[in-house]
């Protein structure tokens, strides 16, 4: 006799109001502020070239159209509609990430993006602690430049340091073979997650910025002590990462550089190169605003507001029941 499916959801009752709270919540603060919804896609023709995000294929065959992906993220779609003139946007989206199972990971996830023309980081700081905070109603964040971190919890300089030092500090936690072909954006990922992460918003929330140019993905880049650096910033709560946020580069050339770029790191890690999203590249040559963008996951805001150890608590049905 095989096992019969749990049909059963895996959040609580109390889970799933407070999920329906949490989103009456967004759009009240977004409505008080002018901030538009919109939908889009959540099945595209393009997935995305980071080599840290591994779409999930679709098998569509529509009006000539083979092929397609679940989206990661609404960005490209939300930055379309921004070069059209569509003004400040969010959208509550549902994005899908291959292989990401695990306490804080689920396949398929809740997204809260937004967008606002004329907005830098630091403005749309501001923001996202307003959001955040107010719905936790915890204390504001402090804001720590990602080079002083890595300094303080990993012991070593993510700009001075060589590569061979990096990691040397890394077999703390992986034996010198699983180190092989990592570089030095890999091992200060690997720092991070092991060394800095769980210290950070421990006593009070945390925004990190300026992390190294290697690691803009769609943010400008300028220059902090001497080293070029990304206008972006991450936020956490009690060590659990919940957003990323970007002064948006607007530069289609530089945007297709760095699409190149990924496709080669993809080739060199053995994963397939993506085609680069033509559309997106289009609207950007059209004209995107000045502005600023941040992603938050909402599976786990609402973990952090209800205590939860696992995104199973707040789903109401993760991968497995689904």
């Amino acid at each position: 006799m095989t096992d019969q499916p749990v049909w059963q959801p895996a959040a609580s009752q109390a889970a799933l109001e407070s999920r329906a709270q949490q989103l009456a919540f967004v759009r009240g603060f977004f409505a008080q502020r002018g901030v538009m919804e919109v939908e889009t896609p959540v099945l595209g023709r393009c997935g995305v070239t980071d080599v840290n995000l591994d779409g999930i294929p679709a098998q569509v065959s529509a009006s000539g159209f083979e092929g397609g992906w679940l989206q990661t993220s609404p960005e490209y779609h939300m930055k379309r509609l921004l070069a059209d003139g569509a003004g400040p946007i969010y959208q509550v989206s549902k994005v899908f990430r291959n292989g990401e199972r695990g306490r804080r990971h689920n396949p398929e996830f809740s997204m809260l993006e937004w967008y606002r023309p004329g907005f830098d980081d630091r403005e749309l700081m501001t923001e996202v602690s307003d959001l955040v905070c107010g719905w936790l109603g915890c204390e504001r964040p402090e804001i720590m430049y990602y080079r002083d971190a890595v300094k303080t919890w990993a012991h070593v300089d993510p700009f001075e340091s060589t590569e061979r030092e990096l990691m040397r500090r890394c077999e703390e936690w992986l034996e010198p073979e699983q180190l092989a072909g990592l570089g030095r954006d890999g091992c200060l990922d690997l720092l991070m997650s092991f060394a800095v992460e769980p210290n950070l918003g421990v006593e009070r929330p945390a925004i990190i910025t300026g992390y190294p140019a290697s690691q803009a993905s769609l943010a400008r880049v300028s220059e902090h002590q001497g080293y070029p650096v990304a206008h972006r910033f991450e936020l956490y709560v009690r060590g659990l990462e919940l957003c990323n946020g970007y002064w948006e580069l607007t530069d289609p050339v530089e945007q297709r550089r760095r699409f190149e770029a990924d496709n080669h790191q993809r080739r060199l890690s053995g994963k397939p190169q993506m085609p680069i999203d033509e559309a997106f590249l289009a609207a950007l040559e059209q004209g995107l605003p000045d502005c600023a963008g941040v992603a938050l996951g909402l599976d786990r805001l609402l973990m952090l507001k209800l205590g939860a150890t696992d995104i199973s608590e707040v789903l109401a049905f993760p991968i497995e029941r689904a």
